[in-house]
């Protein structure tokens, strides 16, 4: 563990036990390149092949490797399973078996890991809200220093960490990087902007509450907002039927047909009312 390449919701590269021959393939990156990537970059193909060549190149010395790496069981993660780690072999000599499981036994392996220095897999995709976790136990490796260090020679030297979003939530107290975010929750608020703007709404609110009804700036101004439109009587705006100033997670409403669902609710929803066009919502999430 204590030689682990860490990252968040991340992508991590480790060293492991050396195995079975494979041979790094320039064609195999060719392969990928038209089968996953094809016109997707912003790179050129020029550029695409000669960033392939890098990785074939820098591979070499580790060729035959065997690397374990674990993640929950996700579309992003049985993606990165089925497809790129098959590919990364192809490409780079180095063999990666990629397990699948439920999110609790990701977080529990590496915990055991951690405290009993056992060796259960040599890299982990994990939430990023372990950083503190990391930065403690002081097990995994820390990016900023690595890259510019030791793993110089195997770091991409395009590589911009500037383009991954989120890593202020992967970075430890010292400022060094541990984690590299690869899938980042989209935080999104929507919520019935002719409720929110209504004269008798913004009205009644100011007298109950103190302050002017509109987006909340933190999680108070949520519960009020919540606490506000639970209950209320808004025929004047013709909405007919029980309304409800939040739902999390609660059951998917025909308007939203098409949003990713999660735990059984596509988001988090504000000012929902008994008519199924009325729905809209607030807070998702992935990270």
């Amino acid at each position: 563990m204590n030689d682990m390449l860490k990252s968040s919701t991340a992508l991590v590269l480790a060293l492991g036990v050396l195995s079975g021959p494979a041979l790094a393939d320039m064609d195999a990156a060719k392969a990928f390149l038209d089968a996953e990537i094809g016109d997707l970059s912003v790179l050129s193909r020029a550029d695409q092949e000669a960033e392939m060549q890098f990785f074939v190149d820098a591979a070499k010395p580790f060729e035959g490797m065997d690397i374990k790496v674990v993640s929950e069981t996700i579309a992003t993660h049985q993606y990165e399973s089925e497809v790129l780690a098959p590919a990364f072999e192809a490409i780079t000599g180095i063999k990666v078996t990629h397990d699948l499981i439920g999110e609790g036994d990701v977080v529990e392996k590496l915990q055991t890991q951690m405290q009993s220095g056992e060796n259960i897999y040599d890299a982990y995709i994990n939430d990023s809200d372990l950083i503190g976790t990391h930065w403690r136990y002081q097990q995994v490796r820390n990016l900023t220093d690595w890259m510019a260090g030791e793993g110089a020679d195997v770091t991409l030297p395009t590589l911009d960490v500037d383009d991954f979003i989120g890593t202020s939530f992967t970075t430890g107290p010292d400022g060094k990087l541990y984690q590299l975010p690869t899938q980042q929750f989209a935080n999104l608020y929507w919520f019935r902007y002719d409720w929110f703007n209504d004269e008798k709404n913004k009205a009644d609110f100011k007298d109950a509450y103190g302050y002017d009804l509109g987006v909340p700036v933190n999680w108070s101004a949520y519960e009020d907002i919540a606490e506000f439109f639970t209950g209320r009587d808004l025929s004047h705006l013709g909405v007919e039927g029980e309304v409800f100033g939040n739902m999390d997670y609660g059951k998917k409403d025909p308007s939203l047909a098409g949003a990713i669902p999660m735990r059984g609710c596509p988001w988090a929803a504000w000012a929902m009312s008994a008519n199924p066009t009325a729905c809209r919502s607030m807070n998702g999430g992935s990270a």
